[in-house]
Order: structure tokens, then sequence, then C-alpha cells
């Protein structure tokens, strides 16, 4: 409908996939699993409750009467209550105990860390899937030498390989961050109104033994190896705050890669994927903007200012709970996992394609070597018999001129051409050059890149070797 405003989140930016997680049909069938998962152990506690009873509401798990649900909740305004009512309409004979002793977080917040763990079983499989990719490129170039910046100005070389493995650093760390934070993932069980599990305590004549196994037998139902051992309605919020916040951390690492690409495009030395068809500019045949990269910026920017909504979420809740994180949460915590999905999917297409050229990568790099080539010639030249200190301040002035011209006259780097000059220094213009292989300057860097990912990469990717293999395509 071209009348009603839709998040481009949804419409333009995230996969299938991911969208149908936080999609509502998806949170409506998991909160019938959860009702399933209360009834049947119940059940096996010894409450009053029936196998053919279990059996109806197992034969309804997936065949949601929304109308009956969305038309309930017009007159009642609860949506819970409204799925209660629409669920007992099929399930006549099971009508009596669906929701028994339960609140409506029992549900709602047990399906909130549900989604947000499959979610974030999502976003692991893209990130190793991008990690494999780059991992892949850093290797291929990890010999070719490159200019290097600190404080991006010319600094010591270092090679196309060595800074890719510098972006996937980053996302090695956000993977064990993933990883950690899905060891951390609990549910929040059935404890009542207050969190004190006070209807369970009549349900259950005061056995305690049986109401702590219905917290844990609903989780092992439901995947999970436990529920928070204690909370308020709630599940503590500062759950929100510690996934979205490493959806932040996954954010940031794509949002330094695209700054990196964006600006190693405009140097012509690497390009992200363009089509054969792909328009740059409305106005400039000629452009190939680098749009793919400024939109991992443009979304990453949003992932991390919307980590900041759990945070105050988490520290302006009252006493057992209050209702003012429900709308909060159902935009922000989906928004932004909607948003790193799509992320993941710009950064695995841009690494899958992304062109190098080595021939303006090697002329930026000779433009600056003779600068960083200043002491090796001034050690070459002291071997011929030159003094070392009156030749600091020669090749010093010589570096002055040369860069002087550079900037102020727009001409090549002559610093080779005046030293070679310099009688001081006795040395020709070959001798010179010889000291200027780029290979010379570059340290260990292909060492590091293999031992990074020997030992840090490779193991991961292992571990996870069935998930790898997925494409990556944009829709605009």
């Amino acid at each position: 409908m071209k009348d009603i405003y839709e998040s481009p989140l949804n419409s333009r930016y995230s996969s299938k996939e991911m969208k149908y997680i936080f999609s509502p049909d998806c949170k409506f069938r998991t909160w019938r699993k959860l009702w399933i998962a209360l009834a049947e152990t119940e059940k096996e506690l010894g409450l009053n409750i029936t196998d053919e009873q279990i059996a109806e509401l197992k034969a309804h798990a997936d065949d949601i009467n929304y109308e009956a649900a969305e038309e309930q909740e017009k007159k009642v305004r609860h949506d819970v209550m409204s799925h209660v009512y629409a669920y007992g309409l099929q399930c006549p004979k099971a009508k009596g105990i669906i929701h028994l002793g339960a609140t409506s977080c029992y549900v709602g917040d047990n399906t909130d860390v549900i989604i947000m763990t499959e979610a974030l079983k999502l976003v692991r499989k893209k990130l190793v899937n991008v990690i494999s990719e780059l991992s892949k490129f850093a290797l291929e170039y990890k010999d070719m030498p490159c200019l290097a910046y600190t404080h991006y100005q010319p600094a010591q070389p270092t090679t196309v390989g060595k800074r890719a493995s510098l972006w996937l650093q980053d996302l090695v760390m956000d993977m064990q961050y993933v990883e950690f934070q899905l060891s951390q993932m609990r549910l929040l069980g059935s404890k009542g109104t207050t969190g004190t599990q006070a209807s369970f305590v009549e349900l259950f004549d005061g056995d305690s033994e049986k109401i702590k196994a219905l917290d844990r037998k609903i989780a092992e139902k439901m995947g999970f190896d436990s529920c928070f051992t204690v909370s308020g309605q709630t599940y503590s919020r500062k759950l929100d705050y510690n996934v979205l916040s490493v959806l932040s951390g996954i954010a940031q690492s794509a949002y330094k890669f695209s700054g990196d690409l964006r600006m190693l495009q405009h140097e012509k030395e690497i390009e992200e994927p363009f089509e054969k068809n792909q328009i740059g500019s409305s106005a400039m045949a000629y452009k190939r903007n680098p749009m793919r990269s400024e939109r991992i910026s443009s979304l990453a920017r949003y992932v991390i200012a919307d980590a900041i909504n759990p945070a105050i979420t988490a520290s302006t809740q009252w006493f057992e709970r209050t209702l003012d994180d429900s709308a909060n949460k159902r935009i922000s915590v989906p928004e932004a996992f909607l948003a790193v999905d799509a992320i993941l999917e710009l950064y695995l297409n841009v690494v899958s394609g992304l062109v190098v050229y080595p021939k303006m990568t090697e002329k930026h790099l000779i433009a600056e070597l003779p600068f960083m080539a200043t002491e090796n010639i001034m050690m070459a030249a002291v071997k011929k018999g030159g003094d070392r200190q009156e030749l600091h301040e020669r090749i010093r002035r010589h570096s002055m001129d040369a860069g002087a011209v550079v900037k102020a006259e727009g001409k090549p780097n002559d610093l080779v051409e005046r030293i070679a000059a310099d009688s001081a220094f006795s040395l020709t213009k070959e001798e010179i050059l010889a000291e200027m292989k780029p290979e010379n300057f570059i340290g260990r860097a292909p060492e590091q890149v293999e031992e990074f990912i020997d030992s840090e990469v490779k193991p991961l990717l292992e571990k996870y070797s069935d998930e790898i293999g997925i494409k990556a395509e944009i829709k605009v």
C-alpha cells in the first residue's frame, strides 16, 4: 500500500529471514508454543489437565484465528487476553486451562527472549560469512604494500591485507560478544504478577520443588538451559540493553570498515562492487559513488544511536515493573536487529566483490616512500664514508624542500633527484631507488595476517563451517 508509511528497514533493507523473526505470526505462534509448554508441564507436575486438552492445543498451534483475536482486542484492549480468547474458541475443551496461573509477561517476555535469541543466531550466521569472505581478501593481499595513515597523514607502509585484518579483528571481537550473549540468554519462566510465583504456590499447594520444576521444564521445552532465578513481573531490561550493545558493536565495526573503504575509493585504490547498469549520479554520468558503503555508514549510525533506548528503559523501570518499556522496545529492539541484518547483508555483498587497483595503490605509496626511506638512504650514505650528523641535516632540508614542491607547486616528489644531486651522499639515483623497495618497509605485516587468521579466524570458521556459504544481494 503506497498511502501508508512503512519502515524502510522492512521494505528496502532487511532480509526475509530477519523480518519473519520479528513478524506478528512468529510472535503469536511462539505464544501458543509457550501456552502448550505451560499446560504440558502443569500436567506433568500433577495438575488436573488431560491428554485430550493438550492434544487439542497442539492441533491448533499454528492455525491462528487472527480475525477473532483482533475483534476481541477492540473490545478488551488487551492483546494477550484477546489471543487467549481466540485460542479458546478453537480449543473448547482446553479453554479453561490456557494461560493457567500465568501473567501476560509469561508469553510476552518469554517470547521476546526467544525471538532475540533466534535473531542473534541469524546475526551470527551472517557475521561468520562476512568474516569468511574478509579473511580470504586479507590473505590474498597480505603481501601487497600500500600507504598507511595515522591521523589520516601518510605514515609507514602496511599491506592491503594487513589493513583488512584490522577490519577482520573487529568482527572477530564482535563474534565473541555474540557468542557470549547467546550463552547468557535465559527465559523469564512463569513468575507471576510481581515475580513471587504466588499464583503457583496456590496451584501447587505450596510445593516449592514443583514450582521450581515448572520453570526448569518450560525452559527445556523451549530450548533453553534455564530461567532467571529472580525477577519482577518482567525480566530485567538490562538484557535488552546487553543484546543491543552487541548489535551496536557490530555497527561500529561496519561503520569503521565502510568509512575506510569510502576514503580508499576516493583514492581509487579499492572500490566496492559497481554493477554494469548501475547509475552513480543523476547529473554526473561518470560518477561511481560508494553507495553500498555509505548505506552501511548510515544504518550503522542509526543502530549506535538506537542502542541508547534500552539503556534508558532499563534505568527507568520502577520497582517490579512499569509499562513505559513496552512501546519503546517494540520499536527499538526489532529495528536494531533489522538494521544490523541489513548492514551485514551489505558488508557481505561489498567484501565479496571488492576491486583492488594495484597501480594506483603503488603510485600513492611511491609518491610518499622517499620521505619514509630517508633513514635507509642516510645509512647507505654513511657506509660510503658520509658523516651521519651532516647527512641528517642535509636530508632534512631536502625533505622540506621536496615537500614544499609537492604541496605548493603540485609537482611530483623530487626528493630522490635532490639527494642524488648532492655529492655529500655519494649515491646514484639507482642506488637510492634500491633502498626504496616497498616490501622493505612493511615489517611483519604479511606474517601478522597469516598468524592472526591461523590462530583466531580459522578456528572460528571451522566451528561454524556448516553456516558458511550464503550470498547477499541488495535490493536498491
